[in-house]
């Protein structure tokens, strides 16, 4: 099997056994933000991950000075984050789709890079970033056209050229003082970005599609996550309890290293290009 050239001995050999396990199987993908950080995109939790205090849900809903701060600081730092492209972990997973091996990705992103690298089947557990809706009514809006709303109504507001781009695509704003926040042009309601924030629960439709696809698939890959989430938990000891393989792909420790067949301690996108070398090869 051909090795990525900047793999030491050790995690070559956890690449064999990793390819060895997932061999001959359709492999359902969980991934978190570790697989968007070659695009850009900071870690919420790796090494040199910036701290942050996460907007909270009951926050944005009832504090209008917190949520005039969020729209300032998304609008900002959505700018950067829309413009970042998939990377080559991204393009591996959709080469292994399309090779019949990967049955689909569950993603705890936002960022909508695994749709754009050419994956099909993507849940999106966390939401995503293209939408926007109205808390009222329920419709519907396109980022972009928001984006446009919101440089119109607030025309002073720039882009910086170095941003500080958090996970969510987001920046801490220097000021929100006299920004017009969006508001729904049907009914006048509360405009949320369509995302689940911190103290939120995921869509129970969302979870149910997510099991669906891993009950469809014989093993579980994750890549890029730590696994602080509860929801990856669960699809661990979901794998676990029907004997599938699990294979986790991250820099530094994960809450499930203990409980998976193999765990690689390195980056994504080096050692997904190679399974995706490796596993058409060993059919």
């Amino acid at each position: 099997m051909p090795l990525v050239p900047d793999l030491d001995d050790a995690t070559a050999a956890d690449l064999g056994r990793a390819v060895e396990a997932l061999a001959g199987r359709r492999v359902a993908v969980l991934t978190g933000a570790g697989v968007s950080t070659d695009s850009g995109i900071p870690d919420y939790r790796g090494k040199g991950a910036p701290r942050r205090s996460p907007m909270t849900a009951q926050t944005f809903l009832t504090d209008e000075g917190a949520r005039r701060r969020y729209w300032v600081g998304s609008h900002l730092g959505w700018r950067a984050f829309s413009a970042a492209s998939p990377n080559a972990g991204h393009a591996a997973l959709a080469s292994l789709e399309r090779e019949g091996i990967v049955s689909g990705v569950i993603t705890q992103n936002v960022d909508g890079l695994h749709l754009r690298a050419g994956s099909h089947r993507v849940v999106e557990l966390h939401g995503t970033m293209r939408r926007v809706f109205c808390t009222h009514c329920g419709q519907v809006f396109d980022r972009r056209d928001i984006a446009q709303r919101l440089e119109s109504d607030n025309p002073w507001i720039t882009v910086p050229e170095n941003v500080k781009l958090g996970p969510d695509g987001d920046v801490l704003p220097e000021s929100a003082v006299d920004f017009v926040i969006p508001a729904c042009t049907v009914c006048g309601g509360m405009l949320k970005p369509d995302v689940v924030f911190f103290g939120e629960f995921i869509p129970a439709e969302k979870f149910r599609e997510a099991e669906q696809l891993l009950h469809s698939s014989e093993a579980l890959l994750i890549a890029g996550s730590s696994l602080v989430v509860n929801s990856g938990i669960r699809f661990v000891e979901r794998a676990r309890r029907r004997r599938l393989p699990v294979v986790i792909v991250n820099r530094g420790e994960t809450r499930a290293d203990a409980r998976v067949t193999v765990k690689i301690d390195a980056g994504t996108s080096e050692v997904l290009q190679e399974l995706a070398r490796a596993l058409p090869a060993s059919r």
